[in-house]
């Protein structure tokens, strides 16, 4: 079938708006009609050398229009959230770790599947899609049943959208991973909508501190408004601060950013024996810390999609926003789809919490 897709033709060029040829699903697979689908920074950032012509895009919401026959979770007509998808069989994801899939980079980065196939061509070509088992930058998605997540109608879908990562990411961190006791304080490095559902999750969780450090004043102010206690502008004087309002250190901190240097910072201000979850990906491929940074029992983990089950996390992350507790919608700005590099343009700059793409 013809479908609309923004099209990556250059790395770091905008997008291209094209109709491209999507096969039907396979067996395991589901058909999808996208009705919103989220701009993330993992977008913006593999934009930049991803292996092209490809379609990018991975948080995505819509309805099922048809489902391969060895496919039991959902249905044409439900309504789902689509996220990272992995393998099934091995270890971690028997054990309920989808997120540490041994075959995690190859199901979700190689832009085929498994056998090197594509569902999508153009041009009477195959090209790289499947991206975190959606490329859902089009109207339509084939993807595989494993990355797709069936949530109620009554579920606004340009909301649900950021769900399958960002929300799911930060939100996770803190309450799959870090699980802070009642009363403990968390700096949070980044205040983009990673950074905000990690707040969100520390007010869940009845952190009695929470710092949120960022660049940028506007998203401070939001941060203010949804429950952070303390507001540090990054800087060199953000460490300073942040040893003021925890001088014996903070028991959890999370990195957003990517930044080795805030990274570095974030593990600096940890108390003895506490734990610096690592979320961003960004511009610092290596990080080094002093050692006795870390000798003090400090753990420093990495955090792939919030550490979540998106079948059991999803939808009980959706319950708390539907009863007022995950209070994300200010943050959304919706873009029509066909305004997509104008959108991205926003996401890169911080001019806009989370931008959302919509379809007619």
């Amino acid at each position: 079938m013809r479908v609309s897709a923004a099209v990556l033709e250059t790395p770091g060029e905008p997008f291209t708006l094209r109709d491209v040829e999507l096969h039907k699903p396979r067996p395991d697979e589901v058909l999808v009609r996208v009705t919103a689908v989220g701009v993330c920074g993992t977008d913006l950032e593999f934009a930049t050398f991803f292996g092209t012509p490809a379609v990018l895009g991975h948080e995505g919401a819509g309805v099922v229009e048809e489902v391969g026959d060895r496919v039991t979770t959902v249905a044409p007509g439900d309504h789902v959230a689509m996220t990272f998808t992995s393998c099934g069989g091995c270890r971690p994801c028997l054990t309920g770790s989808p997120a540490y899939c041994l075959s995690f980079d190859a199901v979700n980065f190689a832009g085929r599947r498994p056998d090197g196939s594509s569902a999508v061509s153009l041009d009477g070509a195959e090209i790289n899609a499947h991206f975190l088992g959606q490329s859902s930058f089009a109207s339509h998605v084939v993807a595989p049943a494993r990355a797709v997540v069936p949530i109620g109608k009554e579920t606004d879908l340009a909301v649900a959208g950021p769900f399958g990562c960002g929300f799911q990411t930060g939100a996770g961190g803190v309450l799959n991973v870090l699980r802070p006791a009642p009363g403990s304080s968390l700096a949070i490095f980044g205040a983009g909508a990673v950074g905000v559902a990690a707040l969100l999750a520390g007010v869940l969780s009845g952190c009695s501190t929470i710092a949120v450090v960022d660049v940028n004043p506007a998203r401070l102010d939001t941060a203010r408004t949804l429950g952070a206690t303390h507001l540090v502008t990054g800087g060199a004087t953000g460490a300073e601060e942040l040893r003021s309002i925890a001088p014996d250190g903070f028991d959890h901190a999370i990195d957003t950013t990517g930044r080795a240097d805030v990274l570095r910072t974030a593990v600096e201000t940890l108390a003895p024996l506490g734990t610096c979850g690592v979320i961003g990906v960004g511009p610092s491929e290596e990080m080094s810390f002093d050692w006795r940074s870390v000798l003090n029992g400090r753990t420093i983990t990495g955090i792939i999609a919030g550490g979540a089950m998106p079948q059991v996390f999803l939808p009980e992350l959706l319950k708390l926003h539907a009863a007022g507790r995950f209070p994300v919608d200010g943050l959304i700005t919706r873009f029509p789809f066909e305004r997509i590099n104008e959108a991205a343009e926003a996401a890169r700059r911080g001019t806009v919490g989370k931008a959302v793409l919509t379809f007619d």
